[in-house]
C-alpha cells in the first residue's frame, strides 16, 4: 500500500441504508414498525431460511440478509399452527439482521411476532427470489468491498484504467487534462476511491463532490462534462496500470529496457506499475499513451523489450544497454 492511501472504511451496512428505495430497486415494503433498522449487514452473501425453519438454525450466519421465498412459505403452510410456531421460534437469538420476503408473499404472523420481539426488520418485495438475491448481492458486494482512498488521477486510456500517482504539484491533473484533449476519459481527479471486487480486481471511481471535475493550478476547478461532453468522463474503471510521476534527477538510474515491471499493492492486489520522470521537454501524456499500448501488448503475452533482448542475445550482440 502506498503513502497516498487512507484507512479502509468499516465493512458493514445499516439496514436503514440497505432498505432505501434507490439502493436496490426492489421497492422493499416494511411489514412492521421501524424497529431494528440500526442492525448491521456484515456480509454480501445471502441466506435462505429453509434449513433454519426445518430445525437447523445453527447454520444461520449473523450479519447476512435472510430470504423467505416460495419454498420456505410453502413449507410453513403445510405445518400445523404449533409446528409453525416452533419452527419460527427457532430463529430467535441467532443475530439475524433482517429478512426479505419475496414474490409478494404473505409473511406468517408468527414470523412477524418473533421479528418484532427480536428487533429483526422484515421487508416484502414483489420480485422473485432469484432477482432479489442477485440485486441484494450486487449492492452488498459493492458496498461492503474493501476500499481505500488514493490521492491521484484515474484516467481511461485506450480502454485501460491508468492511475496517475506522484507528489503534489508534479502535474498529474495537467497530464489528465492533456489526455482528455487527446480523446481519453477522466474517471476521477484528486481523490480516487478504490474497491476490491473478488480476489484480484480493483475498480476506481471518484467522489460525489468533485464528480466530472478536475483541478488545474492557474485555471481552478474545471467541469469536464460541461466543456468536453459526457463522453469525456467515466463513472468507474478497473485499474490496469499505475504510473508514478517523479521529478527528474540527472544522476538517477532509470529503467531503459522495460524488461522487468514493478508492482504497487492495493488491498492485497498487485497492479503493474512504472515510473516516469518529469522534466522540461518531456511530453508525459504521449508517454502515458505509449505505456498504455505497451500494457495492452503485455496483457496479450507480448513484451516488445523482452523480444528485442532475446533476439540480440541469440544473434551474439549481447546486452543492448550502453
Amino acid at each position: 500500500m502506498t503513502d497516498e492511501s487512507k484507512a479502509e472504511r468499516p465493512a458493514s451496512v445499516a439496514v436503514a441504508e440497505f432498505a432505501r428505495p434507490e439502493a436496490l430497486g426492489l421497492d422493499l415494503q416494511p411489514l412492521q414498525d421501524a424497529t431494528g433498522l440500526e442492525n448491521r449487514i456484515a456480509s454480501p452473501r445471502i441466506q435462505k431460511l429453509g434449513l433454519a425453519l426445518a430445525g437447523y438454525a445453527r447454520y444461520i450466519r449473523p450479519g447476512r440478509v435472510q430470504i423467505l421465498g416460495g419454498s420456505e412459505a410453502n413449507y410453513l403452510n403445510i405445518l400445523s399452527p404449533d409446528e409453525r410456531s416452533a419452527a419460527v421460534q427457532g430463529l430467535r437469538g441467532h443475530g439475524i439482521c433482517c429478512i426479505v420476503v419475496t414474490r409478494g408473499l404473505q409473511a406468517p404472523a408468527e414470523l412477524i411476532d418473533v421479528a418484532r420481539s427480536d428487533r429483526i426488520p422484515v421487508f416484502r418485495t414483489q420480485a422473485l427470489s432469484s432477482v432479489a438475491i442477485t440485486r441484494i448481492g450486487n449492492f452488498l458486494e459493492s458496498r461492503l468491498a474493501p476500499r481505500i482512498t488514493i490521492h491521484g488521477v484515474l484516467m481511461e486510456v485506450f480502454g485501460l484504467g491508468i492511475l496517475l500517482l506522484g507528489p503534489s504539484g508534479i502535474g498529474k491533473s495537467e497530464c489528465g487534462l492533456e489526455l482528455i484533449l487527446r480523446g481519453h476519459r477522466l474517471v476521477a481527479d484528486d481523490f480516487v476511491e478504490i474497491i476490491r471486487r473478488g480476489l484480484d480486481c480493483l475498480v476506481g471511481s471518484g467522489g460525489p463532490v468533485l464528480k466530472h471535475h478536475i483541478e488545474v493550478r492557474g485555471l481552478g476547478i474545471i467541469d469536464i462534462k460541461e466543456i468536453f461532453g459526457i463522453s469525456a468522463t467515466g463513472q468507474t474503471q478497473p485499474i490496469d496500470l499505475v504510473v508514478r510521476l517523479t521529478r527528474w534527477i540527472p544522476d538517477a538510474e532509470y529503467d531503459r529496457l522495460g524488461l522487468e515491471r514493478s508492482t504497487v499493492e492495493f488491498l492485497g492486489v498487485d497492479v503493474p506499475a512504472l515510473e516516469i520522470p518529469v522534466a522540461p521537454g518531456r511530453n508525459i501524456s504521449s508517454l502515458i499513451e505509449v505505456a498504455a499500448r505497451v500494457q495492452l501488448l503485455r496483457q496479450r503475452g507480448f513484451v516488445p523489450s523482452r523480444e528485442l533482448h532475446e533476439d540480440m542475445f541469440l544473434s551474439g550482440e549481447g546486452d543492448p544497454r550502453p
